[in-house]
């Protein structure tokens, strides 16, 4: 489906959250340097789980709202409160106040706000495009995000730390003025159907309740719950892309040279040398996404899964063992790889395993591997100060490896039961 034949809706939001997802890219990865500098790494690591908490609970809640207020209602009112939230972040960090918990409070209700839009802007996708198309508008709007990923960590190395209050200013600005863009030029798509539906269902809280014994229900499926599990080990390793991996570059990797050609040299800051491995990781996310996923495709998904987990372990003691830049540009790579070769695959095993009439809370089910490996995923800072930096880069190998094994058992629990069902 080309992008001209898009709805409206649709090619406002492609422009405006492009320019929302450079703008947070270009600060979000410096954060955790930011909150271990300022609160030292064990508190800074306790308060991201917590932040992360408060993440969680509006996501569970996320697709309610959307269904009952409206997808246009929900975006515009996430849009301007991570607007305005940004805006306290920035008075926190300014000339005239430097008040490091004021913008931990800030950050943590801009990220309930960003727990508001996502589930919003998906379920718009589904309510204007055709099934058929649906996976090639998503999939542009993946390769927007990873572009933002590219371009937004390469200024941020660059601005971020003598700007930082000029940054988060601009972030809040192009918040509120895109969640203007999307009240003048989008309209409400949600099914008239479906909010009177909800209306009639009750308050928020039994939503949630219904919602969580749905998770309960659903991980009696031994298949599925290994799965998770599984997933919440490996996300162990690739949720510190943005936490662990930083917080170390920053405290050990030297001003080097990235470039020599005769007596010129490209000299390059610790901070900068983490903003080109995060824009390394988007451009190979972006570039090779499709050509990974069917080489991939054409190996049985265990040894996909397994393999996957495996490599994520060798990038993760690749990185524990060099400061060279190059050598952490290989150990991007690598960990890169791993996320790519499970990426495609893991959402087409989760719709084989989930019975027709289930997909839908099969997949929310599934999603909790990411929502459970955010929550905890912090706790690699304050690890650092309790076992130091080598020990806790060898237990998330470790998680790496005990993930590849949960997999592997994960398939035979899955194969038991699919010949079970065929006899």
């Amino acid at each position: 489906m080309r992008i001209r034949d898009w709805d409206a809706n649709l090619k406002v939001r492609l422009v405006a959250e492009a320019l929302v997802n450079i703008t947070y890219w270009m600060f979000f990865p410096f954060l955790s340097i930011y909150f271990a500098e300022e609160f030292g790494k064990s508190k800074a690591g306790l308060l991201l789980v917590f932040s992360q908490i408060f993440s969680v609970l509006a996501n569970l809640m996320g697709g309610y709202f959307a269904d009952r207020f409206g997808r246009k209602r929900m975006m515009v009112l996430a849009s301007i409160g991570q607007g305005l939230s940004y805006l306290c972040f920035a008075l926190a960090s300014s000339p005239w106040l430097q008040s490091p918990w004021l913008g931990f409070v800030a950050f943590t209700i801009a990220g309930v706000f960003g727990s508001f839009y996502w589930p919003a802007s998906q379920a718009m996708v589904a309510d204007v495009v055709k099934e058929k198309d649906r996976s090639d508008v998503f999939a542009i709007f993946y390769t927007s995000i990873n572009i933002a990923v590219v371009i937004g960590p390469i200024l941020g190395s660059i601005f971020y730390v003598q700007y930082r209050f000029q940054l988060l200013l601009f972030a809040a600005i192009v918040c509120i003025l895109v969640g203007l863009i999307l009240t003048k030029w989008t309209r409400e798509t949600v099914p008239q159907q479906r909010r009177a539906s909800l209306s009639s269902e009750g308050k928020w809280y039994y939503f949630l309740g219904n919602q969580m014994r749905d998770y309960t229900l659903i991980v009696k499926d031994k298949t599925l719950l290994l799965f998770i599990m599984a997933g919440v080990l490996a996300g162990q390793t690739f949720m510190q892309l943005d936490l662990l991996i930083p917080v170390y570059i920053k405290d050990f990797v030297r001003d080097q040279s990235l470039f020599t050609i005769g007596d010129w040299s490209l000299r390059i800051k610790g901070e900068q040398v983490f903003g080109i491995v995060l824009a390394e990781n988007g451009l190979l996310v972006a570039l090779l996404t499709v050509y990974v996923t069917r080489w991939m495709g054409r190996y049985y998904e265990r040894n996909v899964f397994t393999l996957s987990s495996v490599v994520y372990a060798v990038s993760i003691v690749i990185f524990s063992q060099t400061h060279w830049i190059w050598g952490l540009i290989l150990a991007m790579a690598i960990f890169t790889f791993a996320e790519l070769m499970g990426a495609g695959l893991q959402q087409g095993f989760v719709s084989k395993l989930a019975p027709e009439h289930m997909r839908g809370q099969y997949f929310a089910a599934a999603s909790l591997r990411f929502t459970i490996s955010r929550t905890i995923a912090p706790l690699a800072i304050p690890m650092t100060v309790w076992v130091g930096y080598d020990w806790t880069f060898y237990i998330l190998c470790l998680l790496a490896l005990a993930s590849a094994g949960l997999y592997w058992l994960m398939f035979y629990v899955f194969e038991k039961q699919r010949s079970r069902i065929t006899v």
